[in-house]
């Protein structure tokens, strides 16, 4: 009847002669009504395993302490999907990577990959390998991609729309910078650089002044649980366009904005002040995880920081996202107010500094940080390492921020290259300018100290706890230099005016003479960045040298914190005027740290604290922090005793060299710090039955190489030993 035609399927002849582009169709909507065997049931998706175990070593991701996949760009990730049944030749799929609330192709945050001759997106695709219904699929982000979290979904083609799978948050993947990749922007060729820029996370941070320079461990810990999310939440918080994530350029000058709680309510507040009571003293802290775990649990600023604070953990925010980064002390920094490239110190009649009068300031050292990457912007040979600074000093298109600036720029003085250029150059080559006001009011100019700003840039070897000058990448040697003032706004050194008294520029302790000099004024300043705490003593000079004493009980209760002290003399008389600037680093007492128990993985370990107070007076306010990355978490204890030995368990994650780090705090001791090296091995327990299947597997190749052996009448000796642990 003609009921029972129109109910009836179409015979086998039917479906192969049927139309390609109709076949799948058909296919589907019979088998609604009539299963048939020779016909392919709807695909559908069963698994997406993203493969960590493949991906990870491969992309130098293995340490990130997280549950999700972490790439690099530029790199191929391979992902397996299971399906219900085998792909045939009319299937069609594709995988779409998602990053942001509104994602969109055209700005790349809407990634479509495909794995047939259809197009896709930017990213590049293919089929690796088909086992039964099982398909390894190959990923190649562009090099250029996004920078960020993505969602990741299947979609399969059905009639004329998508089927996609549901959210699975565990299919999420991280993109990073990837500096292995020629064609991405922070590409770095030297395998050493990257092992040391970008995967170490410990790190020493240099401070105390030029001639007496003190190490600082910091622990980076860009691998430790919950700090790649931070990184990311920054970036959120920041209300970065998605789209711009991508632009390493962008991406630092805004990490820059947001390391400091200046304007956008960013992740550290500074406090140059001896007032710590609402959070933790800038010289209390051990690294960058607890801040940045911190700040990304409340999404308040972190209470308190300085510029070591800063540049370290802008260098853990940095790293993280795959950006190769170091952490650059500079001895003698200026902080130029006024623009003018200059460095104008004010002093009274009677020869101590007018601090009301003086903007400009100098720091006994000052740190920021350097990130590798190409600069297209700029004219050529201006890209490689360039100068970020995370540290609130002056604002730069009206935040508070600074770079990226070329270091190749600074050096040739190309200062009105972007960004900040002429601020950096003045923080390490800047004239320091000597202004004596009359009782008029009236300044006159009496020294001209060419050498005294930027006397040594310094980082952290490579592999290495030593330090590198890297002085000359900054600046020409002085009296050689081949400088050329490209910027038609800014004034130069040489446009200082002159006076015409003479000036001489004496060592600090030089005996003075007599018949030029009558009186001499040393005026003494704990150096604390924008503070300072005087003490003046007038003395007239004879045909000798004159020493001041400064009791230590005089100057400690004025350290707040810190442990360095500036002296600056000048003196003057109706033919001359003299001036001399000497920092001091005070050395401090150091924590010894002991390790005990086998160096190995997942295996309980000690590490054992002490220290003996050498003041005369107990301490007060006693706290000490210990922190490792990869071996153990921020740890904190109280101790109000005038002697401390502390123990402490802990388990580490990681092999490889390890450091645990440990600082005291108190009122009235500072920089009071230790550090200690282990080396850790893997521990891998082998089962019984594996055992066994290797033992028969290396049997059988020897017989196989000792027979080649006989038939070639060459001699081979063999040993070998397999241990088991229960």
């Amino acid at each position: 009847t003609a009921s029972t035609r129109r109910r009836r399927g179409p015979t086998l002849e039917e479906v192969r002669t049927a139309p390609p582009t109709t076949r799948l169709g058909k296919i589907v909507s019979f088998c609604r009504v009539k299963p048939c065997l020779f016909v392919p049931a709807t695909l559908t998706v069963e698994n997406v395993d993203m493969s960590q175990q493949i991906n990870k070593p491969k992309h130098y991701t293995t340490a990130y302490e997280t549950q999700n996949l972490v790439v690099r760009r530029g790199h191929e990730f391979v992902v397996r999907v299971s399906f219900n049944r085998e792909l045939v030749q009319e299937d069609d799929f594709q995988l779409e990577f998602l990053i942001g609330s509104n994602p969109s192709a055209n700005k790349g945050s809407l990634v479509v990959v495909t794995f047939g001759s259809r197009r896709g997106g930017p990213w590049a695709g293919q089929i690796l390998e088909m086992q039964g219904s099982s398909v390894l699929l190959g990923v190649t982000p562009s090099p250029t991609a996004i920078v960020g979290k993505y969602r990741t979904y299947v979609a399969i083609s059905v009639g004329s729309g998508m089927q996609r799978t549901k959210r699975n948050a565990a299919t999420d993947l991280y993109m990073l910078f990837n500096a292995w990749c020629p064609e991405d922007p922070v590409f770095l060729a030297n395998d050493s650089e990257r092992m040391e820029y970008v995967l170490n996370d410990f790190g020493i941070i240099y401070q105390g002044s030029m001639g007496s320079i003190i190490s600082r461990s910091w622990v980076y810990g860009q691998f430790e649980p919950g700090i790649l999310d931070a990184c990311i939440f920054i970036l959120d918080s920041s209300r970065m366009p998605i789209y711009n994530r991508g632009n390493i350029i962008k991406v630092v000058r805004k990490g820059s904005a947001m390391i400091n709680s200046q304007d956008d309510n960013g992740v550290v507040v500074g406090n140059w002040s001896n007032d710590y009571s609402m959070g933790i003293a800038p010289t209390a802290w051990t690294g960058s995880v607890a801040i940045l775990q911190q700040y990304a649990n409340t999404g308040t600023p972190v209470l308190y920081g300085q510029c070591w604070v800063f540049a370290g953990v802008f260098c853990t925010f940095l790293r993280c996202l795959g950006i190769p980064t170091r952490v650059i002390t500079n001895f003698s920094s200026a902080h130029d107010n006024t623009g003018n490239l200059k460095t104008d110190l004010i002093f009274k009649l009677d020869g101590t500094p007018d601090r009301r009068a003086t903007r400009d300031s100098i720091w006994n050292y000052h740190c920021w940080n350097e990130c590798w990457m190409t600069r297209p912007d700029l004219p050529a040979g201006y890209g490689g390492w360039q100068i970020v600074d995370g540290t609130p000093q002056e604002t730069s298109d009206g935040h508070f921020r600074c770079g990226p600036a070329s270091v190749a720029a600074i050096k040739e003085g190309n200062i009105c290259l972007p960004f900040d250029c002429g601020f950096v150059f003045a923080e390490v080559n800047s004239d320091v300018v000597f202004h004596k006001k009359d009782r008029y009011g009236t300044m006159e100019v009496f020294k001209v100290d060419t050498t005294h700003i930027g006397q040594g840039l310094f980082t952290k070897a490579l592999s290495s706890n030593q330090y590198v000058d890297v002085t000359r990448t900054y600046k020409h040697p002085e009296g050689m230099s081949t400088v050329t003032w490209t910027s038609p706004s800014a004034s130069t050194p040489a446009s200082t005016p002159t006076t015409s008294k003479t000036w001489t520029s004496p060592s600090l302790w030089q005996p003075s003479r007599v018949s030029s000099l009558g009186v001499v004024v040393v005026v003494c300043f704990i150096v604390f960045y924008r503070v300072w705490r005087c003490n003046a003593v007038s003395v007239c000079v004879e045909e000798n040298s004159v020493i001041v004493k400064i009791q230590a009980d005089e100057y400690l209760p004025h350290l707040n914190g810190q442990d360095s002290i500036r002296f600056i003399l000048s003196g003057s008389s109706e033919d001359q005027s003299v001036s001399a600037i000497k920092v001091v680093t005070l050395q401090s007492p150091t924590l010894t740290l002991t390790v005990s128990g086998q160096p190995r993985v997942q295996q309980q370990m000690f590490v054992t604290v002490s220290f003996t107070n050498p003041l005369k007076d107990p301490l007060q306010n006693v706290y000490m922090y210990l922190e490792g990355a990869g071996v153990m978490a921020l740890r904190r204890k109280i101790e109000p005793l005038a002697s401390v030995s502390w123990m402490e368990a802990y388990t580490p994650r990681l092999t490889g060299p390890r450091r645990i780090v440990a600082v005291m705090y108190c009122s009235n001791l500072s920089n009071v710090s230790g550090a200690t090296r282990s080396s850790l091995h893997a521990t891998y327990y082998m089962p019984l039955a594996t055992c066994y299947m290797l033992h028969d597997w290396l049997c059988k190749e020897i017989i196989k190489i000792h027979h080649l052996s006989k038939l070639k009448n060459e001699k081979k000796n063999f040993h070998f030993q397999l241990y088991n642990s229960p």
